[in-house]
């Protein structure tokens, strides 16, 4: 069975910094793309960043992310992480690691086969 299970989120103030987590399980992580979406209250899920296989690059769907986000993999744990950096108000949302079980990226949510469970991550003074 394909899982993934996130973690990492909580509140910061603006300018600091998180890291989510991201483990998989029922698949060998380095086949497939990894997905990072967020939603925040009252509206869609959109797409943020994402990591391919296929060639090893990351993907920005939020031109606002990059530069402050990175995504990174650690193989060995099976585990994708998402580094945020210089967070502000704006980046509030539940995020979502996500797979498409396949090596190229998708931003659309309808071809995402498996989801995370979501974490909160809250940027306030």
């Amino acid at each position: 069975q394909v899982r993934l299970v996130e973690s990492g989120g909580g509140l910061v103030q603006p300018g600091g910094s998180l890291r989510l987590s991201c483990v998989a399980s029922g698949f060998i992580l380095d086949s497939y793309a990894i997905m990072w979406f967020r939603q925040a209250t009252g509206k869609e899920r959109e797409g943020v960043v994402c990591f391919s296989s296929y060639d090893g690059s990351t993907n920005y769907r939020d031109s606002a992310a990059e530069g402050r986000f990175t995504s990174a993999k650690d193989s060995a744990k099976n585990t994708m992480y998402l580094q945020m950096n210089n967070l502000k108000p704006e980046d509030t949302a539940v995020y979502y690691c996500a797979t498409d079980m396949v090596p190229l990226c998708s931003w659309n949510p309808e071809d995402v086969s498996s989801w995370s469970q979501g974490t909160q991550v809250t940027v306030s003074s």
